[in-house]
């Protein structure tokens, strides 16, 4: 029997059904100034994604092209999230529900899936429209079966991944609901608590993947003493969320920057991201890309990931690129 096993990782799919399809340019039209709106504009057409709609081909794609996986990791995004409030709106809801339907179709039980932000629900970049429902959190654990937490072994690899937006809760709170808020604090501290318990199961042997959706989370970690005391184990971090290597790159550059709170909702959540961002380090982060990457320089993949099952060598991540 060979000491190897592969694992095939895939991130922000942003999956769009015919409904999402119908809401032509969401996010211009929640924004009131015409500049602010021509500069959007632009900014999606050149940077961004042209249009976000048009990329469902690489989901087959990847799964045509995946190779034979003994575990697959989804690390969360799988709708366009139209209304930005998550998958308790049914349009989202029917995206991610097809995204993973063809996910689990393919891989069947070799199949696990992280919760990207938005999936929770989340504001609009420049219009602030919608944020976090708790509607949206309970959906995608009961009608989705996306699990907060999950931890798998194999060999002497512990694979972990975690609800990204929980463990951030205070850099979102300002987009949750006032009367939801108390839920969420609440809700943050207990899946803390679980990640710890997760992290403090391992044993001296043992290494961590471990699977994390939005970076934005990972000082919070850092903050739990049983995830700190475990650091050591950790060899690798999968994120998402930042769509291309270039943003990594950025982030990186930009970590340690002041938090900015006069520029608006997303200047903020950015901001205080990348002023924690030097506790990333110690999580050794990789980043798998958005399967269509972003337009300026369409490099979105996936990830292969390669494990010798008694952990005498480093795991292997390679990048598998999807052009279009």
């Amino acid at each position: 029997m060979s000491s190897r096993r592969t694992i095939v990782i895939v991130s922000d799919l942003h999956y769009a059904s015919d409904a999402e399809q119908q809401r032509w340019q969401p996010e211009l039209a929640v924004i009131a100034s015409p500049a602010l709106r021509l500069l959007v504009r632009g900014y999606r057409r050149h940077f961004w994604l042209r249009d976000p709609y048009a990329h469902n081909a690489l989901l087959d794609r990847f799964l045509a092209a995946a190779p034979r996986a003994d575990l697959a990791v989804a690390n969360g995004d799988y709708s366009c999230d139209s209304a930005f409030v998550g998958v308790c709106d049914d349009a989202a809801f029917a995206s991610a529900q097809q995204c993973l339907g063809k996910l689990r179709a393919k891989f069947g039980a070799r199949f696990a899936a992280t919760l990207g932000d938005h999936e929770l629900g989340k504001m609009s970049l420049f219009g602030g429209c919608g944020g976090l429902r708790l509607a949206s959190w309970h959906r995608a654990q009961t009608e989705l079966g996306l699990r907060p937490l999950w931890q798998t072994a194999i060999g002497r690899y512990q694979l972990i991944g975690v609800t990204s937006t929980l463990l951030a809760y205070p850099v979102y709170e300002p987009e949750a609901l006032p009367s939801e808020r108390e839920a969420w604090r609440q809700l943050h501290g207990a899946h803390l608590d679980a990640v710890g318990q997760a992290f403090a199961s391992v044993q001296p042997e043992e290494r961590v993947i471990l699977f994390c959706h939005d970076p934005t989370a990972l000082p919070f970690l850092w903050g739990q003493s049983a995830v700190r005391q475990k650091l050591d184990r950790v060899e690798l971090t999968v994120i998402g969320h930042l769509h291309s290597r270039l943003l990594l790159w950025q982030s990186r550059l930009l970590a340690g920057m002041p938090r900015i709170a006069f520029l608006g909702n997303a200047i903020r959540r950015m901001s205080t991201a990348l002023r924690a961002a030097r506790r990333w380090r110690p999580f050794h982060v990789t980043l798998c890309p958005a399967l269509a990457g972003i337009e300026l320089l369409r490099d979105g993949g996936f990830c292969t990931l390669e494990l010798e099952l008694e952990a005498r060598e480093p795991a292997r991540c390679r990048f598998q690129p999807l052009r279009w």
